[in-house]
């Protein structure tokens, strides 16, 4: 292992981890795939995770910089999160409706189906937390969640074409019934 560079030693393992997947798949009642296949699977996958760890490098941001803050007199702040759970296979929902004062007038927790993405999480979280705020009675929220693309699509105006697209028209109708 020593004797290998950095590189090398990473397309070594994810190969190594690659036969070894395979060798359950075959065991398991599947099929076997070409060697050569499986190399370049393993090439793939490593650079699929390199640009990953690029894209996903996340900066430091000192404590307290992060600030929320109140909503405007005649509104109220929904914040809403979600939790993917592997064991059980689960995912987890929340929201906090807070006044000016910052003091909680409603919360909620849920749990929800394993889900195969922390978008989907986000995404089904910010709909069960849109649901509940209409049941519970408020009218006037601004809406806050952590997933950038799902924020993003939910501000768009225009129709969305994604996967999730008919989704994000169908939360965005229930937050039309709200105001």
């Amino acid at each position: 292992m020593r004797r290998l560079p950095r590189e090398e030693l990473e397309h070594f393992l994810v190969q190594a981890w690659m036969i070894w997947n395979q060798r359950n798949a075959v065991i398991h009642g599947g099929q076997l795939k070409e060697p050569g296949w499986l190399n370049r699977r393993a090439a793939e996958f490593l650079d699929e995770y390199r640009k990953a760890q690029v894209t996903l490098m996340a900066t430091n941001v000192p404590a307290g910089s992060c600030v929320w803050r109140a909503p405007p007199s005649e509104e109220y702040k929904m914040n809403f999160d979600a939790a993917v759970f592997s064991d059980p296979q689960c995912s987890g929902f929340g929201a906090i409706i807070r006044n000016l004062n910052c003091e909680v007038m409603a919360g909620m927790s849920a749990k929800g189906p394993y889900v195969h993405s922390s978008k989907e999480a986000e995404f089904m979280a910010c709909r069960r937390a849109v649901e509940f705020s209409r049941d519970a009675g408020f009218s006037r929220l601004i809406i806050e969640g952590e997933c950038l693309n799902v924020m993003r699509a939910l501000s768009d105006p225009k129709e969305n074409r994604s996967l999730l697209g008919h989704n994000y028209d169908d939360i965005k109708f229930h937050i039309f019934q709200l105001g």
